[in-house]
Formats: structure tokens, sequence, C-alpha cells
């Protein structure tokens, strides 16, 4: 598969919905996730990230603005010892709690399909970063209707065990903006991954489409250490 720029990727497309890259930083040193959200309807766009335990959860910038909170507050990030679980759903607390019982990561989301938001459908997609004792790998997953059928789901698990410097994998919910907006198609793309953690934040916040865009999650995770470092950015300010 041919490595592709991770800002011409997000720059190309205006509406790739919520994101999920992960990989190793250009160093080596550091395991690598970012997690992006995007919004078209008012409500969706009322969203700010905040910090919770070692994770992350959404959180109503204007409470008085919300009017339906089932598919977009949530928790995207949660850390199960060595495990960080990314997601673009409360399937994160689905994994977290699978895995918890001594489930694969691919088993706990047997539970659970795509959003029931026809007739968009939007999958559910998610990571978990395994980090311990200085080694790393990775799995993404998708879930999405069959050919936009409500009946019928179709699950893709993929594994990374030995992460490459300086490049990763980026899956999203939709291939761009339409009515319905049709769903993320084949394997993560693999992306570069460029710079430290203050200068990925920005590429990856500045080649979103500035309508669109919410928030942004990046965190870099020190291989050796397991120390982690977090940013936060949301186009909402409090």
């Amino acid at each position: 598969m041919e490595k592709k720029s991770l800002e011409m990727e997000l720059k190309n497309n205006a509406y790739p919905g919520r994101g999920i890259v992960i990989g190793q930083s250009e160093d080596g040193r550091s395991a690598v996730t970012a997690y992006f959200i995007m919004g078209r309807s008012e409500n969706s766009r009322n969203r700010v990230f905040v910090t919770e335990g070692d994770g992350i959860r959404t959180e109503a910038f204007d409470p008085s603005k919300m009017v339906d909170p089932s598919l977009i507050i949530y928790a995207p990030v949660r850390v199960l010892d060595h495990i960080t679980i990314v997601t673009n759903g409360d399937q994160t607390d689905t994994i977290f709690e699978g895995m918890e019982r001594g489930e694969t990561f691919e088993e706990s989301l047997r539970t659970r399909e795509f959003e029931p938001d026809a007739p968009n459908y939007t999958p559910r997609i998610s990571g978990a970063m395994m980090v311990k004792d200085g080694v790393y790998s990775y799995v993404m997953s998708i879930l999405k209707s069959d050919c936009g059928r409500a009946d019928s789901c179709v699950r893709y698990t993929f594994s990374y065990d030995a992460p490459i410097s300086g490049e990763g994998r980026f899956i999203h919910t939709y291939e761009g903006d339409g009515s319905p907006l049709p769903s993320f198609e084949g394997e993560p793309t693999r992306v570069d991954i460029t710079g430290d953690i203050d200068a990925f934040t920005d590429l990856v916040w500045n080649s979103l489409n500035p309508d669109n865009k919410v928030s942004l999650f990046v965190r870099y995770i020190d291989i050796k250490t397991g120390k982690a470092e977090t940013r936060i950015v949301n186009k909402n300010q409090k």
C-alpha cells in the first residue's frame, strides 16, 4: 500500500466525519494516536473534548442547545492498564469492559454494530494501542452496514504488530460529504506521521476543514516508559 500524506488526505476531504490515526513517531520513541470529530449540524458542532481520568469525554459546549446526546456524548478514549482505547462512540466502554474480562479487542466488539442513524448508518471505528515493556502494537476496527442495509453488519479488524517509525494508519467514518453519507471503504490508509506532538497536533488541526472541525485529541506514549503526553484542541472555547 502506498504511503500517503496525512495532511493531503485531510485537506482533500471536507467531511471525513470522525477519524482515528494510530502509528509511531518519526524518531521511533512514541506510540502515536489522534482522534478528531467534525460536525455539520448545530447539535454535532456543540461539543468539546474534556479530560476524564487518563482519557477524555465529549461534553456539550452550550448545554442549553443540546438536542439529542445519544450518539454524540461519550468517552472516546479510555486506558486499561497498558492499553489505550480510542473510538468514535460508546463502544469505548464495551471494549474496555470486554478486555477487562479477558476478551480480545475483536471479541469485545462482537456485541456491537454500526450506529442506528438511518440512512447514514455511521460506521463504528475503534482502535487499541498496546504499549508494555518496550513493545508496541495496535489494532483497528470498523463495523459498518453492508451496502446500506439496516439488518446486516460487516466487521473488519486490522492488526499491526511491528509499527514503522514515521507512519501509521488512518481510518474515518465517511468517504466524504453526501446524502446519505458514504461510509469509509477499504483498509485503513497508510499515512505519514511527522514531527513532535505539537507539530503533529498543528498539522492535523490545521488540515481539517475549518467549517466542520470540532475537536482534536492527540497522544504520544513513550514506548520504553509508558509515559503519555496529550494535547486537546477545541474549536469552541469556554
